[in-house]
């Protein structure tokens, strides 16, 4: 009887529908930050950060490796202000994460002066479903392109949008540390 009940119960238990199962990243940078609750393939397990493209400051936004905190890792680290909705960048005081070109696959965000109230600077993110939406198109959200390339000792990626429906989890769930 033993037997057969754990038969059964291991069969309702793989019938039912099978998910991956994302690996969180080993994140060294420091807060705030705001990084993919997904490794994907980060080589390193430091996870995909909000980043400037290339060194330092930059105008457009790209993902990237989640730098460890020192040295010379700030550039990853962003900030979510709920009040008002801005992404704002940690070491380049009042700039902020701007859909500033939303006709680019590539470069659609920018890193531009923190305007109040401004449509382009407003992001909605959504605790339990760990989504950043597009605050003037909420069926948008913030999302990390599917493929990665090597950029110097770490990786990096498109920071696109698209429409939430559309996407994976593993490319659009974030986790913000204020």
């Amino acid at each position: 009887m033993l037997k057969s009940s754990l038969i059964a119960a291991t069969i309702i238990t793989c019938s039912g529908p099978m998910t991956a199962l994302a690996e969180a990243p080993v994140l060294q940078s420091g807060t705030p930050v705001i990084y993919l609750a997904d490794n994907l393939d980060e080589k390193d397990k430091l996870g995909w950060c909000i980043d400037t493209e290339g060194r330092g400051f930059a105008e457009t936004l790209q993902s990237h490796s989640c730098k460890p905190a020192s040295p010379g890792g700030t550039d990853t680290q962003f900030s979510y202000d709920d009040a008002n909705g801005q992404i704002r960048s940690v070491p380049f005081n009042d700039k902020c994460m701007t859909l500033s070109d939303p006709d680019s696959e590539e470069w659609p965000f920018g890193l531009l002066d923190c305007v109040s109230d401004e449509p382009s600077q407003t992001f909605v993110y959504d605790v339990a479903s760990k989504e950043i939406r597009i605050g003037g198109d909420p069926s948008k959200c913030v999302v990390v392109a599917p493929t990665s390339i090597a950029a110097g000792p770490f990786m990096s990626r498109d920071l696109i949008y698209a429409d939430c429906d559309s996407v994976e989890e593993k490319f659009k769930q974030w986790v913000v540390k204020n």
